[in-house]
């Protein structure tokens, strides 16, 4: 958020905080979360870069073309070990994995 916005809410009674303390997340429900978006991202990138489709990388994992969705989306029914697992059957090594979660 721009400093002079921030500023602006401020002054007019409003309360900024993030979406953590908005939340109730405690520093490792925080960090979670934040893993699973960047290991989604990373998966949604790297289908792209290698041009597939979701149907494509569905197959290739042996899973469905609306679950690959869910995992793009970070859907909340979607495990950390189904990312990686994903990420790693597209040829992606085990440190960029661990790059991706990281960021």
């Amino acid at each position: 958020m721009k400093p002079g916005k921030r500023t602006k809410l401020e002054t007019a009674g409003w309360r900024i905080s993030d979406t953590s303390e908005f939340l109730g997340l405690s520093p490792e429900e925080a960090a979670y979360i934040e893993m699973k978006l960047a290991l989604s991202a990373a998966l949604r990138s790297q289908r792209e870069k290698q041009n597939l489709s979701q149907t494509e990388l569905a197959r290739r994992i042996s899973s469905s073309q609306s679950r690959v969705a869910k995992m793009e989306a970070s859907d909340p029914t979607v495990s950390l070990d189904l990312l990686v697992k994903s990420l790693l059957a597209l040829g992606v090594s085990q440190k960029s994995v661990a790059r991706a979660m990281t960021k």
